[in-house]
């Protein structure tokens, strides 16, 4: 008998065929479907605290660059090989002027021109001819951001209502940290494909299993609460509405978004009424590893404390504990480098991955097409995005916000 004939009745792993993740929606390097489309847009790469006068290896869409900050304060994101001899910038020293390399002494800006050729007749007669690769950067919100894409194309970088306007007692925390996908402060490269992040925003069903059910309570025990959930296209990405009755009498939408090119807008996780003050977006580093940045609206005298419910922080956990008690970083990694898409059986509770998926393939082939996908906006004066996620409850002002807005049952 055909070994295939006997998989296909019982199951039998014996002669399965190889498996492979789709490369379109995943992989990111330069010239890759996913990856010029992820540089049309601005990324950021690293915390604005960490950016000083000694230069960084970073690695960011596939590409290794080195990233520093002039001793005038202005952050630059070079290509590491220098013009002259290509070694690398890594070992330059920074100046009032750019990053000088070790080897000859080229000087270059934060805009790749070269400043000074000290072994070169006056300095260099012709230095003016070299240039340094770079990619522009700005800072916001207590990050660098970076853009990678073409510079006719280049985009004003986007604002978040909810982050706008800092009052007395209050702050912006920028952090880059893991937490946000199931590790804690002491990592920053989570070990998989950035999609995996991504996508599990818009699988609202893993919630009351993975972080209630299976590895004890998480975050709070309504989240265990079996949610009703309705998934729509926003303006510029997707959003799911999951609708909890919770056993007070309450009853409660809660509104998360994924937006373009990899923002994640997850409401309070305590449950805390009203819009979302925090935004997180998932760079990808390459094809196989990931990092997570967030900026958060807090009082004054916040400082970060992951919420872990009954489960131990993820540093000190052990091994067998993980197995005992998984949380997103076990879940996403679990699935390998790249997930195997090709072995998927997805269903219903799927709904918002397979949507998020098709919009993905749609937006990078507007790009393929000369088109300028969601979210890129070429004019200031319409810079500002506004938020629409959050914790809405029946009886108060934020449910009639949410109401107002098209995202809630109408008040009783």
């Amino acid at each position: 008998m055909d070994h295939r004939e006997t998989r296909g009745r019982d199951g039998n792993a014996y002669g399965r065929g190889p498996q492979h993740h789709d490369p379109v929606i995943t992989e990111v390097g330069p010239g890759t479907p996913c990856g010029e489309l992820m540089r049309r847009y601005w990324h950021p790469v690293a915390l604005s605290a960490n950016v000083n006068e000694r230069p960084q290896n970073t690695r960011i869409l596939g590409e290794d660059l080195v990233l520093f900050r002039d001793k005038k304060g202005r952050p630059g994101l070079l290509y590491p090989r220098c013009a002259h001899r290509g070694t690398t910038l890594y070992y330059g020293k920074v100046e009032d002027e750019g990053i000088r390399c070790c080897y000859h002494g080229w000087l270059f800006d934060v805009q790749g021109h070269c400043l000074d050729q000290p072994c070169e007749p006056e300095g260099g007669l012709h230095k003016d001819k070299v240039r340094q690769p770079w990619y522009p950067v700005q800072e916001l919100y207590g990050l660098v951001w970076a853009y990678m894409g073409p510079p006719d194309k280049k985009p004003v970088l986007p604002r978040w209502d909810t982050l706008e306007g800092i009052g007395p007692g209050e702050k912006i925390f920028a952090t880059g940290s893991a937490f946000g996908a199931g590790g804690d402060e002491t990592q920053e490269i989570v070990p998989c494909n950035w999609l995996q992040d991504w996508e599990n925003v818009m699988d609202p069903f893993h919630i009351p299993i993975l972080h209630t059910s299976f590895s004890g309570v998480q975050f709070v025990p309504e989240m265990g609460v079996m949610p009703q959930v309705t998934w729509d296209y926003a303006e510029t990405g997707m959003r799911y509405t999951a609708y909890r009755k919770l056993d007070d009498g309450r009853e409660m939408d809660r509104v998360t978004l994924a937006l373009f090119p990899h923002v994640r807008i997850v409401p309070n996780v305590q449950l805390k009424a009203g819009p979302a003050d925090s935004i997180g977006w998932v760079l990808p580093v390459d094809d196989t590893h990931f990092r997570l940045f967030h900026a958060m609206r807090v009082p004054e005298s916040f400082e970060l404390r992951i919420p872990l419910g009954d489960r131990k922080k993820w540093s000190t956990m052990t091994e067998e504990e993980r197995q005992r008690f998984p949380g997103d970083w076990e879940a996403q990694t679990g699935q390998g480098p790249i997930s195997l898409h090709s072995e998927e059986n997805l269903a219903t509770s799927d709904k918002g991955v397979v949507m998020l998926r098709r919009l993905l393939k749609q937006q990078i082939k507007l790009v393929q097409g000369g088109g300028d996908p969601l979210g890129v906006n070429f004019d200031p004066a319409e810079a500002v995005v506004k938020v629409e996620a959050g914790n809405f409850y029946k009886y108060g002002y934020f449910y009639q916000v949410a109401a107002t807005a098209g995202q809630g049952k109408p008040n009783a």
